[in-house]
């Protein structure tokens, strides 16, 4: 399982979104390549303000076992779902990547015991709705199809494999306190 979440840590997924960026550019889809990095940089936005508001005001989340929302598993749907956005354009294509992606990562961060199911969820929600929105912003994609964007995306993801960014640890740190004028939120 670590295998296969190990695709979706931030260490391969952030160069995998700058690659793809910069080969939209230099195709001269400057539509797609702002629709990518914006839908992109605003799903991983929104898990890491989930992140740091459930982390810094845990004992209102507590009772649902909310501790982390799952950003593998919204980083994967997002961008395998967007891969197939600039691909394909196809709405029920990126609809299927997405969620297939949600769930082979999802399942992978439960079975290694790293998140809950409703955290899980959470990561697909914004990683699949996140899919969807590029879909929509990108438009149809140029022809001829910008397939070269794949296997460029294919290759960081083998050479980056198995490398971790340690965003959790910086995460839990920046949440320590941070709500703490909340009431609720005083641990």
């Amino acid at each position: 399982m670590m295998f296969l979440t190990d695709f979706a840590d931030q260490a391969v997924v952030l160069p995998i979104v700058a690659a793809v960026a910069i080969v939209l550019a230099a195709l001269g889809w400057r539509r797609g390549a702002l629709a990518w990095l914006g839908v992109t940089g605003l799903t991983f936005g929104v898990i890491l303000l989930l992140k740091l508001s459930f982390l810094a005001c845990g004992p209102v989340f507590g009772p649902w076992a909310l501790h982390s929302p799952s950003g593998h598993t919204a980083a994967a749907s997002v961008v395998a779902g967007g891969l197939v956005a600039i691909l394909a354009g196809s709405r029920l294509a990126v609809l299927l990547a997405a969620g297939l992606a949600a769930i082979a990562i999802g399942m992978s961060r439960l079975e290694l015991g790293y998140h809950s199911l409703p955290e899980v969820a959470i990561g697909a929600v914004a990683g699949v709705g996140g899919a969807v929105l590029l879909a929509y912003l990108a438009g149809r994609p140029p022809r001829p199809r910008p397939v070269p964007l794949l296997a460029v995306a294919v290759v960081v993801a083998v050479l980056l494999h198995g490398m971790h960014l340690p965003a959790e640890a910086a995460i839990w740190r920046a949440s320590r306190g941070a709500l703490d004028f909340v009431p609720a939120c005083r641990g």
